[in-house]
């Protein structure tokens, strides 16, 4: 397989990650987007944007807020080593990202992510602020990158 880095739009990469994507839905803004395709069909994408927790935005780190593909071998490897490189480029000094912890990360390892902690699953739901949960509550690892 030779698959290719390729541009996508924010649309473009929400509509493959709500068809492709196990427990997430489309993501709601971005810094940067890349799709990797062969033979001209989009096999994955990431989406880059600010870190979803306020305590992680220092204005230095992004976050991958998702990477899927349709489980085209090596996709996912190749798509956290081009937003590490394209967030850089932007003068971003760190990428963290977060899977679930029966997920394996051999893909960010492949990509030179490592495992700094573990968060607590929990809901974003508060009495200030109701909201239904549709991500999964289970503990997560957050990985990092600098």
């Amino acid at each position: 397989m030779n698959l290719q880095l390729t541009p996508i739009t924010l649309r473009e990469a929400n509509a493959f990650v709500e068809q492709h994507h196990r427990h997430h839905g489309p993501s709601r803004g971005c810094i940067v987007c890349v799709a990797v395709a062969l033979d001209g069909a989009v096999r994955g994408v990431a989406i880059v944007g600010r870190p979803v927790a306020r305590g992680a935005d220092d204005g230095w780190t992004a976050e991958v807020t998702r990477c899927c593909s349709d489980g085209a071998r090596n996709a996912c490897s190749m798509l956290y080593g081009a937003a590490w490189r394209a967030v850089r480029a932007l003068g971003y000094r760190k990428l963290i990202t977060y899977t679930l912890a029966a997920e394996g990360g051999g893909s960010l390892r492949g990509a030179g992510f490592k495992v700094v902690g573990e968060v607590a699953g929990r809901s974003w739901s508060c009495t200030s602020r109701p909201r239904v949960d549709t991500h999964p509550l289970q503990n997560k690892l957050r990985w990092e990158i600098a």
